[in-house]
């Protein structure tokens, strides 16, 4: 089986997701005939049209809002926010509307906010941030961060099919750098438990994102008398 990076993973966990389920569907800024600004949605609107892979407006709210409106309707919309420290423009839907409609209104929101996180890649103040910070105490919210391949496809595919929105954070710094064979058959990651990267003796620590991969190398063995 060939190993597939963490960008390509995600895009596996797209095409399986809309081949499965003719309710899902994706919309954001460039993700059509141009694939997204780092071609993690790059063959999807070739086969699904651009009825399911919607290029819309410069407008994280109107993308929010939209996606949330579908999600009443019985959609499962997934968000591409081509930068995600620009879901800021998108909090305020987020948090006073999406976050809240099931307990308000028994509206159901099942929907995936997803985008490109980190830094590492010299993309300056604006294009680097790690925002998951100001939605985690918002009740209503999922956030899920993988820092492996595999976990990014599983995640993936049981964010699109939760019931609520899910925020999906994705370290750009490991789109190309890091990739592993996947799971054979229907690969799903629970949302909410933890897995064990490596195993020790002496103490344990508790780590996400891109710190996972870095963490999990073999310690360097120290010299004696050191």
């Amino acid at each position: 089986m060939s190993e597939v990076t963490y960008l390509e993973a995600i895009r596996e966990a797209l095409f399986e997701e809309m081949d499965r389920d003719k309710n899902v569907f994706c919309l954001g800024e460039d993700i059509g005939a141009y694939g997204g600004a780092f071609k993690v949605t790059e063959g999807l609107a070739a086969k699904y049209g651009e009825q399911r892979v919607i290029d819309t407006p410069i407008s994280e709210a109107a993308i929010i809002g939209a996606a949330a409106g579908a999600a009443h309707m019985g959609m499962r919309p997934v968000c591409e926010m081509q930068f995600i420290d620009f879901v800021s423009t998108g909090y305020d839907m987020l948090t006073n509307y999406v976050a809240t409609a099931r307990y308000r209104a028994m509206l159901p929101c099942p929907m995936v906010v997803r985008g490109p996180s980190g830094g590492y890649v010299r993309g300056g103040p604006f294009h680097s941030q790690n925002p998951e910070a100001a939605f985690l105490h918002t009740p209503g919210l999922k956030i899920v961060y993988p820092a492996t391949a595999s976990d990014a496809k599983g995640l993936l595919k049981s964010a699109i099919r939760d019931e609520d929105c899910v925020l999906y954070f994705e370290h750009k710094y490991l789109y190309r750098r890091i990739k592993e064979a996947m799971p054979a058959g229907d690969h799903l990651t629970p949302i909410g438990k933890a897995r064990i990267a490596r195993e020790g003796g002496g103490r344990t620590g508790r780590k996400g994102r891109r710190v996972v991969s870095r963490s999990s190398r073999p310690p360097h063995p120290v010299a004696d008398g050191r």
